[in-house]
């Protein structure tokens, strides 16, 4: 069998079809509001690409060949499968659907603010599922948000990869922590750490989340040509706050996440002696997605969540 013509256009199947269906250059002329010439001319380029006359002379006007009537359902499928390609996705309805949403986010968030993100998702789509991914070194999320495997990435890093959408989301102010009865903190104000103090004394730190990322603490004082004492590294972020309570460790962190833990934890925190910016917390996205309404509806969530923080 010949190979489909590649100026096989779409309107020329759509007049064969019509052809096949009314069997009269007329009505189909009348259907298209085009000349009955133009429709003259397209059937006899209709029978020199197919090489069959399609539609002839029969008892009652024209009639379709034996050909032309094998024709008529594969243009109908042709013509029905480009119209699903152009026709407008329906709007997303949060409450009917079930679908999975994928979102990747640091272990050191606010402690209130990912389980606002859940709530927020489960009261808008409890259809639907949510899986939450550790952003660590084993996770490729550059290669997940462009291959559609994650939704959402959520982070504070000094220069997010400049490919990606960006919303912000929002701050937390700097302070350093440690064991409140430890020798160091009974003597000290929480006003008066030095800065010889803060670079002198044991610090815990995250470990390196990703390939070339230091963290904002480290990244930050490398700028000002400083450098701290880190002591302890630790990929388990949540344990570090009790790993003060038995340590002379010293952690810098986001006020909100330690505000937590100040409240059940013996904690006394200081004033650090750097002018740190906030931590920055935001939400990045793949293009792939960035018009998808679903998408849209879940980052409107993730921001939600963000802004019930400030109250």
């Amino acid at each position: 069998m010949a190979s489909l013509p590649l100026h096989l256009d779409l309107h020329l199947i759509r007049i064969l079809y019509l052809l096949l269906m009314e069997k009269n250059v007329s009505r189909v002329a009348l259907k298209l509001n085009q000349p009955q010439p133009s429709i003259s001319a397209s059937l006899r380029k209709l029978r020199e690409l197919t090489g069959d006359p399609l539609l002839v002379r029969g008892a009652r006007g024209m009639v379709p060949t034996q050909h032309g009537e094998s024709l008529l359902k594969p243009a109908k499928r042709i013509l029905d499968e480009a119209e699903s390609l152009f026709v407008r996705k329906s709007p997303f309805v949060p409450e009917e659907a079930a679908r999975t949403f994928h979102i990747a986010a640091p272990d050191y968030l606010d402690t209130q603010f990912l389980p606002g993100v859940v709530a927020a998702l489960r009261r808008g789509s409890p259809n639907s599922k949510v899986v939450i991914h550790s952003l660590g070194p084993g996770l490729d999320y550059l290669r997940m948000l462009s291959d559609g495997e994650m939704d959402l990435v959520i982070a504070n890093w000094d220069e997010p990869p400049a490919h990606l959408h960006m919303s912000k989301l929002f701050e937390d102010p700097i302070t350093c922590t440690m064991r409140a009865d430890s020798p160091y903190a009974r003597r000290t104000a929480s006003d008066a750490m030095t800065l010889e103090d803060y670079l002198s004394l044991p610090h815990v730190a995250p470990s390196q989340m990703l390939p070339g990322y230091h963290g904002v603490i480290d990244a930050h004082l490398d700028r000002l040509g400083l450098r701290r004492k880190v002591a302890v590294e630790s990929p388990y972020f949540g344990v570090i706050p009790y790993m003060l309570t038995q340590s002379d460790l010293v952690l810098t962190t986001g006020r909100q996440f330690i505000r937590f833990y100040e409240r059940t934890l013996p904690l006394k925190s200081f004033t650090v002696p750097v002018k740190f910016p906030p931590m920055r917390f935001y939400q990045l996205w793949h293009q792939r997605v960035h018009q998808s309404p679903e998408h849209k509806w879940l980052r409107d969530q993730v921001s939600l969540a963000a802004r019930a923080l400030a109250k």
